[in-house]
């Protein structure tokens, strides 16, 4: 398969339509894992991946607390340097190793980042990181998503972005790291950290259910920044495959069961995909395909992280990567996400 590919920003990287997410890979027995995970099974699906042509894998440290990373490492020592992937990676969420199901702590002090960075690089066993990101504001206080919602702001404890900022520009002068970037920083905090270096990328969530996050994205275009959109198909909702039975039986160790979108908003969310069915039908494409092609036509953004956790997932979503959308698609979406009321934010790209 022939992946599109676009330019990721000023970063000299071209990076396919879609990469592989490697959040649910970090297994089980953490705060915010999607449950147990077989690691033969997540090296397969990277390695099948590469093998259709998707050329970045991204992660984070805090996934299965370090044992995301440690997996994608096991799996680029069977590449060559022609086929390895690009490795992106976060910092900035901290865990206590004695309480792994404690929230990880939003931490972006200098000697923090530091020695993230060295731990970072030792588990996926690279001499740079591709890209380097912050995971969350630094608001000095555990990760709450509730509290998110709410605007709690941070903490005197919390580390001034104009700060850690510079510390991420500093690893890059350093070859530790090649790119750097932002992940859920808001509007305002973009412009502030824009004042001390270029950002080079943006990951904000994006889908035809999470849609808040345009404004930045349209900055981000007028920058020359790249943006790479995670939760395309809405930590699965949109793949099709989800039903209120299937819901309501998933695993007690798996995050989704205490999200808003997985409960108080079900019922429209559910809505909005069986909307989607008939023009995912015309098309000859799966719901997935459909979700993550309108992500990649909103102007702005490079790519979409897509999860998988199993070679045959990747199969059927990939397509979207090459899927264009027509006018007529783009309006019967639109119209669509009005009629059920799923999600916020624009309805059309």
């Amino acid at each position: 398969m022939t992946l599109p590919k676009r330019q990721l920003g000023k970063t000299g990287f071209d990076i396919t339509t879609v990469g592989f997410g490697a959040w649910a890979i970090g297994g089980g027995g953490w705060r915010y894992a999607w449950g147990d995970q077989d690691d033969r099974e997540s090296i397969a699906a990277i390695r099948h991946a590469v093998e259709l042509g998707i050329n970045w894998v991204d992660t984070a440290a805090v996934y299965g607390l370090g044992h995301s990373e440690h997996v994608i490492g096991e799996a680029l020592k069977g590449l060559s340097d022609a086929d390895r992937p690009y490795v992106f990676t976060k910092a900035g969420l901290v865990w206590d190793q004695s309480q792994p199901d404690a929230s990880p702590h939003r931490i972006m002090r200098p000697e923090s980042v530091r020695r993230e960075v060295e731990d970072s690089l030792r588990r996926l066993g690279v001499e740079a990181i591709d890209l380097y990101q912050v995971h969350y504001p630094d608001t000095g206080e555990s990760l709450d998503w509730d509290a998110e919602s709410k605007g709690a702001g941070p903490s005197k404890n919390a580390t001034p972005l104009e700060e850690y900022w510079q510390t991420m520009a500093d690893l890059k002068a350093e070859g530790k790291v090649r790119a750097i970037g932002l992940s859920n920083h808001d509007l305002d905090l973009l412009k502030r950290a824009s004042a001390v270096a270029h950002i080079d990328t943006l990951q904000p969530p994006f889908s035809a259910i999470n849609r808040g996050d345009a404004e930045s994205v349209a900055w981000a275009l007028e920058q020359g920044t790249g943006v790479i959109a995670y939760s395309p198909m809405q930590s699965g909702l949109l793949t099709g495959a989800f039903t209120k039975e299937r819901v309501a039986n998933l695993p007690a160790n798996d995050w989704r069961t205490g999200n808003p979108d997985f409960t108080v908003n079900l019922d429209s969310n559910l809505a909005l995909v069986d909307g989607l069915r008939p023009i995912a039908a015309r098309r000859g494409v799966s719901v997935a395909e459909l979700a993550i092609a309108w992500v990649l036509a909103w102007p702005g953004i490079t790519g979409a992280i897509v999860g998988a956790r199993r070679p045959e997932q990747i199969d059927g979503s990939i397509g979207g990567g090459s899927l264009e959308l027509t006018e007529i698609d783009r309006e019967e979406i639109a119209a669509v996400i009005e009629r059920t009321g799923a999600g916020n934010g624009p309805i059309r790209p």
